[in-house]
């Protein structure tokens, strides 16, 4: 019985493909891809295509892939119905609270003003806060917008801190840890699970042997 993979798009892409292919999988045409979306393993019963971040969990969700492979931020902003099986500890980066030097959200007396990309992270992190602060959604540069006199703060995704750095921000706090996670429709995980199950252990003892 084959799978159908969705994939992130991008940087996970790379990633991913790679820990595939040391996994041995069939995954050639996937690395020579040119524009093409759709793949088929050269090894295994398995049909990988790409999405960006949201669509992997709609395809997952509505059963069209069996497996996707997508962000935690991705998977903390959309929805649920699914499960989520692994860690795969790639695309490793943090949820930050940052902001202008001296003007900590967190310490603000009154009302606060918040720029992101991920609301409903965002309102989750100042609820265990016990604050409610207003959440502006932005989806270009979040860090322009304290810059502006926008926002009292942003909460955004941090790899380096280059890009704080060189905008004059600073990082308050941690929000959380983010990885990319496997996740799989749950018709697939009962229909398929013996294939399933043998794709996530893959995966997780190369994981292992990394960790």
């Amino acid at each position: 019985m084959s799978l159908a993979v969705a994939l992130t798009k991008g940087r996970l892409e790379k990633s991913v493909t790679a820990m595939l292919e040391e996994c041995g999988y069939g995954v050639q045409k996937l690395k020579d891809k040119g524009r093409a979306l759709v793949f088929e393993d050269t090894v295994k019963d398995i049909r990988y295509f790409l999405a960006k971040p949201n669509d992997v969990i709609t395809y997952v969700e509505h059963g069209v892939a069996d497996i996707g492979i997508v962000g935690k931020d991705t998977l903390m902003e959309g929805g649920k119905d699914y499960y989520e099986l692994l860690d795969l500890k790639t695309g490793e980066c943090r949820f930050i609270l940052a902001g202008l030097p001296g003007n900590n959200p967190l310490q603000k007396v009154g009302h606060i003003t918040i720029g992101t990309k991920y609301p409903n992270v965002a309102s989750e992190y100042f609820h265990r806060h016990s604050l409610d602060p207003e959440i502006i959604k932005i989806d270009g540069s979040v860090e322009l917008s304290p810059l502006l006199g926008l926002c009292d703060g942003i909460v955004d995704i941090m790899e380096t801190g280059t890009t704080l750095k060189e905008n004059g921000l600073v990082v308050f706090d941690e929000v959380c840890r983010i990885s990319a996670r496997a996740i799989v429709n749950k018709v697939s995980f009962k229909m398929k699970r013996d294939e399933v199950m043998e794709f996530i252990t893959d995966l997780k003892e190369k994981v292992n042997e990394k960790c």
